[in-house]
């Protein structure tokens, strides 16, 4: 199971430029460009550390954006949640920490840790908390994963019963399961459900019984 990305952010709060002022980080290096701005190459190497690599990679905001606009526009949201990749107005990332009715708590990379200095060209890694009126979209990269992860034994077992209810009976089974009926192995009733061994040795034991 893959490390969530929201782990791997925090564990790199207070890592800052070296030299000061240089842009030059570990993120630039993994990258490649380093020396450069790097808010979005931070993002990419905590998703990358965590075992999730994004599928489009690049350090500029806009172009991530526009990625995910036109071949994933569905994973573009405006409701944000934990673990989102935030798009600022301001040219700039993160990744989304927590949310409240007017703010978002973001992990920034490439930024300052308070309002005095560049927000967009900063540098350290820092958390930061600011209005939603700044942001331009949210990018929900791997939401199906966290829903799998979040699901409980009894929910998936729950969905896989509600998926295989829906479903008709094969035709070619149709015939031997009213055989069945009618000998008494089985009543017959939600023939696609999952069923545990024990109610599978039951049945078997029913027509050894009645061989």
């Amino acid at each position: 199971m893959a490390e969530d990305v929201l782990k791997i952010a925090a564990a790199e709060l207070g890592n800052t430029e070296s030299p000061s002022g240089s842009n030059r980080t570990k993120y630039g290096a993994w990258y490649g460009l380093d020396g450069n701005p790097w808010c979005m190459m931070f993002v990419l190497w905590c998703f990358d550390q965590a075992g999730q690599p994004l599928p489009h990679r690049t350090a500029s905001c806009s172009n991530m954006l526009s990625w995910y606009q036109k071949h994933h526009p569905e994973q573009v949201v405006s409701v944000p949640k934990p673990r989102d990749i935030i798009i600022y107005s301001f040219g700039h990332t993160g990744i989304v920490e927590s949310v409240t009715a007017n703010t978002v708590t973001a992990i920034e990379g490439n930024t300052s840790a308070g309002e005095a200095g560049s927000q967009s060209n900063g540098g350290g890694v820092f958390r930061r908390e600011r209005s939603k009126t700044l942001v331009t979209a949210y990018i929900r990269a791997f939401d199906d994963l966290d829903k799998e992860e979040d699901m409980t034994g009894k929910e998936v077992y729950d969905a896989l019963n509600d998926y295989l209810s829906k479903q008709p009976v094969p035709g070619w089974a149709q015939k031997e399961l009213e055989e069945a009926v009618k000998l008494g192995i089985t009543d017959g009733k939600e023939p696609m459900a999952l069923i545990p061994r024990y109610q599978a040795a039951i049945m078997a034991k029913r027509i050894k019984e009645q061989s």
